[in-house]
């Protein structure tokens, strides 16, 4: 099984089911992984870091369990303008968006770091994009 087929089997299981404003999340989600502009998934980390959280997406993207992350923890890395757009895009105000990222970052970049590391050569890029094809055409 290839890198991608495993990622879209383990991606797609963890949102499985995911309709309207969830599948909005996702997709959003994706994109924040893949921003070349913000650094993707790597730019993420750092923006966790930045606002002494770096423990908690560290244990998101290694093998162990995935620490908590709280609703204002979720708005204080992403900012509230992304929040804002997130929320718009799925359908639903700013405290769900931010209720529901609480409950689907740790999963989705468990998910796209299977062996506890960002995948190299551009894979996780390449990876959320097919991912996000296959969401939006649901």
């Amino acid at each position: 099984m290839s890198f991608f087929d495993d990622l879209v089997g383990k991606v797609s299981d963890a949102v499985k089911g995911s309709q309207g404003e969830q599948g909005g999340l996702v997709e959003g989600v994706m994109s924040l992984l893949t921003n070349k502009e913000t650094g993707g998934l790597g730019g993420l980390m750092q923006a966790f870091n930045q606002k002494g959280l770096g423990d908690v997406i560290s244990s998101w993207v290694g093998t162990g369990n995935n620490t908590a992350i709280t609703p204002d923890q979720v708005q204080e890395v992403l900012g509230s303008d992304v929040i804002q757009q997130l929320a718009e895009k799925s359908g639903v105000s700013v405290d769900a968006a931010k209720a529901q990222l609480s409950e689907l970052l740790p999963g989705l970049i468990d998910k796209v770091t299977p062996e506890g590391k960002i995948p190299e050569g551009g894979l996780l890029g390449k990876g959320v994009e097919l991912l996000g094809s296959l969401f939006s055409q649901k």
